[in-house]
């Protein structure tokens, strides 16, 4: 279409830098609107009809509610990797106004990488599962208040125990301080670790009606990667809800790379120089995938645990995690007596992961078309 126009839109919360490139011209600055619906149609209706359009912004902190909005417009938005946007060396003027004539003028050489926009139900289990995250980082550190209070005090249980188990928790509900102010301390810190347990059992629950009442081809993504050691029912939900259809990557090389776990490289002429991995993509999937990964330490075996998550699945699907625990559990080993830290060695086993996880998730997708699509 000759007559097509690209469009930049730098999004804050209260403004909208608006920049145009036609196909084939100059690339120009239309000014700032307010973030507001009503705002974003009468600009997209003085651009020209909707097919001729194609938008693009950066994602951030204001999520896709502009994407949607464009949709119902019936403009085609994609959102784009803030990261993989090309920069120009020595440039150190930055404002608005040019990064939307940036964004244009990238978007029309197709430049710039877009990112997977989820609908809304299934952004609705993303940000279900990051509150259940954020909720357990939250009763951590009020735990760990409370028992370092304890500490500074004085205050220790007559008999060795683990921390925030039944009996610790029996004794610390025992400890009273004799000073007012005291006391109110360790009332507010208790207080704090019950409300977090409290907090975290009812997002967990809620979890657990979602999944009940998602499609069967969604369950049947999280109790096939359940398959896996290390990865029970709150960590499948989160790698489907971050991922999506795990199958829109074409190779398990590409996933490791969306998850970050590959290595960085700084290479010139002929030397090549190789760095840790890239943190770059989802957080919230890597820490899932590396805290999964230190089960693997251990020999292979079926528990009781694992046999119950394996019942009525896929022999296939059982093929693949059997296989998982072999492989990965072997190079955990090889790399420990080569002397990688035990870190470094989790992180190299997490990476492996991913494939196990690539090669299951996307046999239960061929088999379910609709895999990924939530309640």
């Amino acid at each position: 279409m000759s007559n097509v126009r690209f469009v930049g839109l730098d999004v804050h919360a209260e403004t909208i830098a608006v920049a145009v490139a036609e196909r084939e011209g100059d690339v120009r600055s239309l000014g700032v609107i307010p973030n507001r619906a009503e705002a974003i149609r009468q600009v997209m209706k003085k651009l020209g009809p909707p097919e001729q359009l194609r938008v693009c912004y950066e994602a951030g902190p204001t999520g896709y509610v502009v994407y949607w909005q464009l949709a119902k417009l019936g403009v085609a938005c994609e959102v784009v990797a803030p990261t993989l946007v090309p920069t120009r060396a020595g440039d150190r003027v930055k404002t608005d106004r040019r990064d939307a004539v940036k964004l244009a003028r990238n978007y029309r050489a197709g430049e710039l990488t877009p990112v997977w926009v989820p609908d809304a139900s299934h952004e609705a289990l993303r940000d279900l599962v990051r509150a259940r995250e954020a909720a357990k980082r939250d009763l951590a550190r009020a735990r760990h208040r409370f028992v370092k209070y304890l500490l500074r005090r004085g205050r220790r249980p007559p008999t060795a125990m683990r921390a925030w188990t039944t009996r610790y928790r029996q004794w610390a509900e025992t400890v009273r301080f004799e000073l007012a102010a005291q006391e109110a301390t360790r009332l507010d810190y208790w207080h704090e670790v019950a409300h977090g347990v409290e907090r975290l059992a009812r997002l967990e629950r809620a979890i657990d009606e979602i999944i009940a009442t998602a499609p069967a081809a969604m369950r049947a993504v999280i109790e096939a990667l359940q398959a896996l050691r290390g990865l029970a029912k709150v960590s499948a939900v989160t790698i489907v809800a971050e991922l999506g259809q795990v199958s829109r990557f074409a190779h398990p090389r590409q996933l490791m790379g969306y998850c970050g776990v590959v290595a960085s490289e700084h290479s010139s002429g002929e030397r090549t120089r190789r760095g840790g991995i890239t943190r770059t993509g989802n957080a919230h999937l890597r820490r899932v995938v590396v805290e999964s990964a230190w089960a693997y330490r251990h020999p292979p075996t079926l528990g009781p645990t694992l046999r119950r998550r394996q019942v009525g699945l896929d022999p296939a699907v059982l093929e693949i995690a059997w296989k998982a625990q072999h492989r990965l559990c072997t190079r955990y080993r090889r790399l420990i007596e080569r002397g990688k830290s035990q870190q470094q060695v989790v992180t190299a086993i997490g990476r492996e992961l991913l494939g196990f996880i690539w090669a299951i998730a996307s046999r239960v997708e061929t088999v379910h078309p609709n895999a990924s699509t939530a309640a």
